[in-house]
């Protein structure tokens, strides 16, 4: 159980792919057509071996529009989560009355993609590719793209509740791994070479709040905060805001 890919929706796609260039010095390695199915466009951009994804709606009736309106903004949109095993991932979801709402198999790369409003929080999408290094998603030359100067992987993930109790212990069954609490009603789930958090919403509403991206350096680190500084994003601490989520930049997590 790994976590491979986040999906951020933004309404303006190539100015926020132009930040994430900009400021985490990531590149695009591919724009997937098909998305166009769900009213979206979208940009796919190596961490490492892990993925960032921009999708914007390009219908005002696509879902991604509705949660846009919703949310009053962009906002974080997906989890995707790499198993070796989706039909056991399909059996935690039906015993949990988890619907499927999209569900895809190819060759290399299948996907099974979670109804948002039975989940809570954000898309959870199980995806299992073969070779399982590879990754279809970013395209046939995604690895041609990989930029490490500032982010080398993705670290982690953090949702909102205002019952985070309650989503954690969801989240774990449908993940199958166990959700420890931290303190302060926070809780954890601990993937393969990632963590995802659960925290209070504090009047934020519930949703994907916060990516935690590996940094190459910590001089990388505060480059990057004074380049999103620079261009007019919000900045606190070691994190930044964009397409409406926080992106915490960590050091990489001890052997």
């Amino acid at each position: 159980m790994r976590l491979r890919q986040i999906a951020l929706l933004a309404r303006e796609l190539d100015a926020t792919v132009e930040h994430l260039r900009a400021v985490l010095g990531l590149d695009v390695a591919f724009r997937d057509p098909d998305v166009a199915a769900f009213g979206l466009a979208n940009a796919v951009l190596p961490v490492g071996d892990c993925f960032l994804e921009v999708v914007s709606p390009i219908r005002d009736d696509a879902s991604g529009a509705r949660l846009l309106a919703r949310r009053g903004g962009d906002c974080g949109y997906m989890v995707i989560v790499q198993t070796g095993d989706l039909a056991a991932a399909r059996a935690r979801a039906q015993r949990e009355e988890v619907r499927v709402v999209f569900e895809h198999a190819a060759p290399r790369i299948a996907t099974l993609h979670l109804h948002p409003r039975d989940v809570g929080g954000a898309i959870l999408s199980f995806d299992c590719a073969e070779p399982a290094q590879s990754w279809d998603w970013a395209g046939p030359d995604w690895e041609a793209h990989v930029r490490r100067d500032v982010v080398t992987g993705l670290a982690g993930a953090t949702l909102t509740s205002d019952a985070p109790a309650g989503l954690a212990a969801h989240w774990a069954a449908l993940i199958d791994r166990p959700a420890s609490a931290l303190g302060g009603d926070v809780f954890a789930i601990a993937l393969d070479g990632g963590t995802l958090h659960f925290c209070p919403a504090r009047g934020a509403g519930e949703g994907l709040a916060c990516v935690e991206l590996v940094e190459a350096s910590r001089g990388a680190r505060e480059r990057a905060l004074a380049t999103a500084a620079q261009r007019g994003l919000r900045v606190e601490g070691d994190s930044l805001w964009i397409a409406g989520t926080a992106l915490r930049l960590v050091e990489a997590a001890t052997p």
